[in-house]
């Protein structure tokens, strides 16, 4: 009986302890009751609406630097209709005393003492129409192309906002894609650190191999980490560019966006034809040539006519030697005359005003230049940068797909004990890198349509098909990868 029960207890004890074991040696067991303190950070509990890409151009109206510009054109509209309004008449209302009380006694030991009081009014309106003003002209001409030029900045700006936010957007896809890579690293991490365990356990395998797998699984985990804080941090940086108040949530999967089908030539003629810097600085060309004329003129006459109708009444008397309460009296003028006014000499200044003016318009051709041949620069580097990376999505899908091949055959070989634990990490390492370069291609293909779109005034076609219409079947073409 004793050495049955020895027996026994040699047989039930490990069996106890089997599944205690299996628990503290098993990765993902200890993942799973660990909390993460990067996920306690990031949670939120605020309600979430949706956001959908389509969406961006109408929500980026709330920006408030947006809202800033829009104030600064409607100043410079309100200017604008100021100067128009010069060439109308004006009005001018004065009243002296309205009315106004004079009391006082004057004593001179010669002549006998007189005395005063008096109420009087003397009210008086102009009316003054400039007929001939040299500078009224230009000086409207200047407020039209300021108007016309914080026009052309809000729209600027909108465009610029849109796209500034629609890269955030995608980098916020992005991160979502690069935290879904980093989890499927890890879980091949855990894999590949249960499989040394096991092979170690059957005594077949080294604690080198256990150490290389743990390695591994630590490095995915920081990097995961990471890749959530990277996340998080897009959230915000798009949360401020579209000025949103509580939570939201956008499509995290990531596809290509559209197509682009114009031609490079295409490209440049309608970048440069419909550029609102360029236009802005035609118009900055034609501002400083108006000024220019504007100081020529200052010396030139003004002819205005004008009319002044003046009144006077009183009641009392002033200066007298006894005072009639009761006495009044009234009087008008009416002048109307035709006027001139005329700066003849001012010492030069408004000569060198004038060649400064000059001066500053040749400035703004030579920026008209320089800024159509950077234009010009980035269209090119977009539009090539576009089939860089169509090409780098098509090489992607195909890198991923043989890695995964090569991960799936490095197992088998090491399961069968002809390869390493080293080879599996390494073939590990592939797959990640290149689904995340698959990641990248697509961030920056569409980074490159937003920019195209931005740079052109031109759209992407939702549709991939030829110059024809018609569908493209080569399987090697961006418009048939499986993505």
């Amino acid at each position: 009986k004793s050495i049955l029960k020895k027996m026994l207890r040699k047989f039930i004890n490990p069996i106890l302890f089997l599944p205690l074991a299996l628990l503290i040696t098993n990765p993902k067991a200890l993942l799973s009751e660990q909390k993460n303190p990067i996920d306690e950070i990031i949670e939120e509990t605020e309600n979430r609406i949706f956001i959908d890409f389509k969406e961006i151009e109408a929500i980026i109206s709330n920006n408030e630097e947006l809202k800033s510009l829009k104030e600064l054109e409607n100043s410079s509209n309100f200017n604008l209709s100021s100067k128009i309004s010069q060439k109308y008449p004006s009005i001018d209302l004065q009243a002296i005393g309205l009315p106004q009380y004079t009391a006082g006694k004057n004593y001179n030991s010669n002549s006998l003492t007189t005395k005063t009081s008096q109420f009087s009014a003397n009210p008086s309106i102009t009316i003054r129409w400039d007929l001939i003003d040299p500078l009224r002209g230009y000086e409207i001409k200047i407020a039209k192309d300021n108007y016309k030029i914080a026009q052309n900045n809000f729209e600027i700006k909108r465009r610029d906002l849109i796209k500034d936010a629609r890269a955030r957007y995608h980098s916020y896809q992005k991160s979502f894609q690069d935290i879904e890579n980093k989890k499927i690293a890890l879980d091949l991490s855990i894999k590949s650190l249960e499989n040394a365990q096991s092979k170690l356990e059957a005594g077949i395998g080294t604690k080198f191999e256990i150490l290389e797998a743990e390695a591994q699984l630590s490095r995915d985990k920081q990097s995961l980490n990471e890749k959530k804080i990277e996340h998080e941090i897009n959230k915000i940086s798009l949360k401020e560019i579209l000025n949103i108040k509580g939570d939201f949530i956008i499509n995290n999967e990531q596809k290509l966006m559209g197509f682009w089908k114009h031609k490079l030539n295409k490209n440049l003629i309608t970048g440069l034809e419909k550029n609102l810097s360029l236009e802005n600085l035609n118009l900055q060309k034609k501002i400083r040539n108006n000024q220019a004329n504007t100081f020529l003129n200052a010396q030139k006459p003004t002819l205005y006519i004008s009319n002044t109708f003046s009144s006077a009444f009183t009641k009392g008397e002033a200066s007298t030697l006894s005072i009639d309460p009761g006495e009044s009296a009234s009087s008008y003028t009416n002048t109307i005359g035709l006027n001139l006014s005329w700066n003849i000499f001012d010492g030069g200044q408004n000569k060198n005003s004038y060649k400064a003016s000059k001066a500053q318009e040749k400035s703004e051709v030579f920026s008209y230049n320089n800024l159509k041949n950077l234009l010009q620069a980035n269209i090119r580097k977009a539009y090539l940068n576009l089939k860089l990376n169509e090409e780098k999505i098509l090489s992607s899908v195909k890198e991923v797909s043989s890695t995964k091949e090569s991960l799936r055959l490095a197992r088998l070989r090491y399961d069968v004990g002809i390869s390493t634990m080293k080879d599996v990490l390494v073939r590990q390492k592939e797959l990640s890198d290149a689904k995340s370069n698959q990641i990248n291609a697509i961030y920056n293909y569409n980074l490159n349509l937003d920019e195209l779109e931005r740079l052109t005034f031109l759209e992407m076609s939702k549709n991939c098909s030829d110059n024809k219409n018609n569908k493209i079947k080569d399987k090697e073409s961006i418009c048939n990868i499986p993505i």
